[in-house]
């Protein structure tokens, strides 16, 4: 992935991280039932991608992450 793609990886990921933890800290509406959606699960997993785009964003800009002895 070149520098473009990888900061609107980066960027749609946060969004969506952010979103996900907004909607699964809501109360609870027992009225309506359970929710339907995982939103903390959906939340973890946008974290993740974001951590991800992250370490390659730094890749990409020349530093090195990863095992130091490689």
């Amino acid at each position: 992935m070149d520098l473009t793609s990888t900061i609107a990886a980066a960027l749609i990921a946060l969004a969506l991280t952010v979103f996900c933890g907004w909607r699964g800290a809501r109360p609870i509406n027992v009225l309506k039932g359970p929710r339907m959606v995982p939103w903390r699960v959906l939340m973890l997993g946008g974290a993740v991608v974001t951590l991800l785009m992250t370490a390659h964003l730094l890749n990409l800009l020349g530093m090195k992450t990863g095992d130091p002895r490689y």
